[in-house]
């Protein structure tokens, strides 16, 4: 009895490790589609990026 509740414990634990594998893995799926959405977009001119532009270098004074 003893063998079939850890067998039962350790097809729970990886179960759950498969759930969170496929949750993570449609999490970037749907993030790079959005990624390339908006670069689809922007190089149709679409769209602009929220993000304001930062010079590369200080200014030096």
């Amino acid at each position: 009895m003893y063998e079939y509740e850890i067998h039962q414990i350790r097809s729970a634990e990886l179960r759950r490790q498969a759930a969170n594998e496929r949750l993570a893995r449609e999490t970037v799926r749907s993030r790079r589609a959005a990624r390339r959405e908006q670069a689809r977009q922007a190089a149709e001119g679409e769209v602009h990026s929220s993000r304001s532009r930062r010079h590369l270098f200080a200014r030096a004074w």
